[in-house]
């Protein structure tokens, strides 16, 4: 049922928009519930199926999902939901505990609504580069759709209502997945993560909570929401990443002017590994194409194709590769599978 999205590319890959050279996606996701229902981890069956055909119904009579993806968890297998999960389009708990929960993805992979995770609706817009405001016209609209056909869970004096109270309020948390090699090149990235953590800012891993940082993917996010309007949030996330922007930006004009050589030398081992290896590992290849991509950015390595390079990240999965093969494969099947694939999309550009 979700087979078709293997020949996609999602939009927010592009590799396109504002800093898109070091701002590979900007998300934005809101927290909503439904008033009288219990939140999803106290809710019973009876309860939880309730949700899911009231909100099934809102989303097919919303115009903004006329051609959109819409599953049920429990119809889906293990490698499915980890499929999801790899493209960023719905969580690692929400793929854990599946027992009646859903996901609505649009055909450009940039919105996706998760029903019944941590709350009744988890609404993320996603874009590419550097461009909140983008993603925020987006899952505003959506959320004014929802609301004209819904009964939020809303309190004048707290907001909206969430499972966890440092939603509570806007309900929003909005993010940015950075790439900064460079940083952690010249060791800055841990004085750079500590500063903003002491602005209420988290730091996360490429797949979002509970994942660790590698490849020098950072995913950048608000954590409190409530007192502030989602205006003030946006702005305070605008200035806290374009801060980190430049630092990056310095950072990698200093490897250039002071230890070219070495970054080179660094960046071209790197692409002769990925376009030579037959046998490479998951987190081998996240650190090489970040790399490759550096390369890229700095016009180093000529010929490459950013949007590709982005792909490469996410089509060397494990369960990308399974879905490819369109079986299960052991760790070393996978292995040979993700260098065979590295090869074949990196001669096309040679």
């Amino acid at each position: 049922m979700i087979d078709h999205l293997i020949q996609h590319r999602g939009g927010w890959l592009k590799g396109v928009g504002p800093n898109a050279d070091i701002v590979i996606s900007s998300r934005i996701r809101l927290a909503r519930n439904i008033e009288g229902v219990p939140f999803p981890h106290w809710a019973k069956k009876p309860e939880a199926e309730h949700v899911l055909t009231l909100t099934k119904a809102v989303f097919e009579k919303t115009p903004l999902f006329k051609d959109s993806l819409y599953v049920r968890l429990d119809d889906m297998d293990s490698i499915d939901k980890q499929f999801l999960v790899e493209r960023h389009l719905m969580s690692n708990e929400h793929a854990v505990r599946s027992a009646q929960k859903a996901v609505l993805i649009n055909g450009e992979e940039t919105v996706a609504v998760m029903v019944n995770e941590e709350d009744h609706l988890r609404i993320q817009a996603m874009t590419s580069g550097f461009d909140l405001e983008a993603t925020w016209r987006t899952i505003n609209a959506i959320d004014d759709a929802f609301a004209a056909n819904l009964s939020y869970a809303f309190k004048p004096e707290w907001g909206f209502l969430t499972a966890c109270p440092t939603n509570t309020g806007t309900g929003m948390r909005g993010s940015v997945m950075l790439h900064l090699p460079a940083l952690v090149m010249i060791r800055q990235i841990n004085r750079v993560l500590e500063a903003i953590a002491k602005l209420s800012f988290t730091t996360r891993g490429l797949y979002g909570e509970g994942t660790q940082a590698s490849g020098n993917f950072f995913q950048i996010s608000n954590q409190v929401s409530l007192g502030q309007r989602e205006e003030e949030i946006l702005d305070n996330i605008k200035g806290v990443i374009a801060q980190i922007i430049e630092h990056e930006e310095k950072a990698r004009q200093a490897l250039l002017s002071d230890h070219r050589e070495m970054l080179e030398d660094r960046i071209w081992r790197s692409y002769g590994t990925l376009k030579n290896a037959h046998i490479i590992s998951s987190n081998e290849t996240v650190e090489l194409l970040s790399m490759l991509r550096l390369g890229h950015d700095l016009g180093i390595v000529k010929g490459l194709n950013a949007a590709l390079i982005n792909e490469l990240f996410i089509l060397t999965q494990p369960a990308h590769l399974q879905k490819i093969e369109k079986k299960k494969l052991t760790a070393n099947e996978r292995d040979v599978k993700r260098a065979e694939i590295i090869r074949e999309k990196l001669e096309v550009l040679s």
